[in-house]
């Protein structure tokens, strides 16, 4: 008997680069419950990996995600399996917000529904031209209340809701010009530009990274005076760190710093 394929593809790189690329192409890469759980099992190995400086989401097939497998939930109509499944989507969603590092979605194919909270909920987001983004649950009468969350906190509430209530699909220029992702490429430069989008974070100390993400994201959800307070406090903890008492000497004497 042959080996099932698995769900999720792994490779890492003696830098400390780690790639998951979901692999259910003839789904197109829908998030099963068995998708999320072997997405899950990676995040929660990583989370404790203190080599770990990137992590890259990508795809098999023409489609990046085209959310959750509809065929599953419809073939079990009960408000414990919604709820069951919904809560473990958003567990995997958080996990990629609270690792300490720069998770990149390379999207290649469109991302849809939950597919499109999985860009939104990554980092950076680096897309084909011929990509194309939408939550489009709304056009089966199920409104994407959940990828709603991610979208709102990437693009504007005018231009979320417009995708929410209308479900269309927006290109991957009108996904760059709201904010969605970072850049725009023909298909044969992605990994180039996913490539030099690394390159740059390797060249940073990682702590600093770490400090700032956690950072990012919490004072997003404060009011500004709170933001504040919590933003001194994580520089002041950064400046006593080495690296960058090392990196601001390095800068002082003119030279390249000693990371």
């Amino acid at each position: 008997m042959s080996t099932p394929e698995p769900f999720v593809n792994v490779s890492r790189d003696d830098r400390g680069v780690v790639r998951l690329e979901l692999n259910r192409a003839q789904a197109f890469n829908a998030l099963s419950r068995d998708m999320l759980s072997a997405l899950q099992h990676e995040l929660d190995a990583l989370a404790h990996d203190e080599t770990l400086r990137v992590l890259v989401i990508s795809a098999t097939g023409k489609a990046f995600c085209a959310g959750h497998d509809l065929r599953e939930m419809r073939n079990s109509p009960s408000m414990d399996f919604y709820q069951a499944l919904f809560s473990q989507c958003s567990h995997m969603m958080m996990s990629l917000r609270r690792l300490p590092v720069p998770v990149m979605a390379q999207v290649d194919g469109i991302a849809t529904a939950a597919g499109c909270q999985l860009v939104a909920m990554c980092d950076l987001a680096v897309a084909t031209r011929t990509s194309k983004f939408a939550v489009s649950g709304v056009n089966l009468g199920l409104f994407c209340a959940t990828p709603s969350v991610a979208l709102s906190r990437n693009v504007s509430q005018k231009a979320a809701f417009e995708m929410l209530v209308t479900g269309d699909f927006i290109s991957a220029e009108q996904a760059f010009a709201k904010g969605l992702i970072n850049a725009v490429t023909e298909p044969q430069a992605l990994a180039a530009e996913i490539e030099r989008l690394i390159e740059r974070i390797l060249a940073k100390p990682r702590v600093g990274i770490a400090m700032g993400k956690s950072l990012f994201y919490q004072q997003l959800e404060m009011p500004i005076e709170a933001a504040y307070q919590s933003a001194e406090q994580t520089m002041a903890c950064n400046m006593m760190d080495a690296t960058a008492l090392e990196g601001v000497q390095a800068f002082i004497d003119k030279r390249p710093p000693n990371w």
